[in-house]
């Protein structure tokens, strides 16, 4: 029974306490503004790394993990409605800011993925934090770009079968790369202390 209190404390949040604090604001602003920068280097690194992967170009899709994992991380850390949303966007501002070859249209794309990421944790009432929540979170954001990319973009010019096998491998992509990632990361963030002010650091004390 004390083993399955404990997994409880880590999973769920209690309804109480939503609204955001001051260190809510300014960690989800660091967190959104180190995950632009990333997006930025993934950037640089989408042309070789989707040039391995011309042999099918749909595969591109597994990419697309690397622009997603913003919002589940705001949302794994902070816990608050809103989090995921806000962290995808600050690091679609910060990486539009430092300079992409897709310009102003990284900011819609980092509006609507979060809003995928947030859809997860929203449909799981800000009750939910563990595994499961991030996957769906990642999942959905993985949905939401996969949408995106096969109807907005050159890749509407692919047959339906290609553009099915880029949605799939996107939605895979979140899942692993949003969802399981930030995860992991938030996990192991937890267990150095660095996380002490939030429900997610106390939580993974507790296990």
């Amino acid at each position: 029974m004390e083993q399955v209190a404990s997994n409880r404390t880590v999973d769920h949040t209690p309804p109480a306490g939503r609204s955001w604090r001051v260190v809510d604001i300014v960690v989800a602003s660091v967190l959104g503004v180190t995950a632009g920068v990333v997006f930025w280097a993934w950037g640089l690194a989408w042309g070789p790394l989707s040039g391995l992967l011309a042999f099918f170009a749909p595969l591109a899709g597994l990419l697309a993990g690397g622009w997603l994992f913003a919002g589940v991380l705001g949302g794994l850390v902070i816990r608050k409605p809103g989090a995921a949303l806000f962290t995808e966007v600050v690091a679609g501002l910060v990486s539009m800011a430092v300079g992409t070859q897709w310009g102003f249209s990284v900011l819609l794309w980092a509006v609507l993925e979060g809003l995928g990421a947030e859809l997860g944790f929203a449909l799981l009432r800000y009750r939910h934090w563990g595994l499961p929540a991030a996957l769906l979170s990642g999942g959905l954001a993985g949905v939401v770009v996969g949408i995106l990319d096969t109807t907005f973009t050159s890749y509407v010019t692919w047959e339906i079968t290609w553009r099915a096998v880029y949605f799939g491998a996107a939605v895979v992509s979140g899942l692993m790369i949003a969802g399981l990632l930030s995860w992991v990361v938030v996990r192991a963030l937890a267990t150095t202390g660095a996380l002490a002010p939030f429900a997610s650091g106390r939580a993974a004390r507790e296990v």
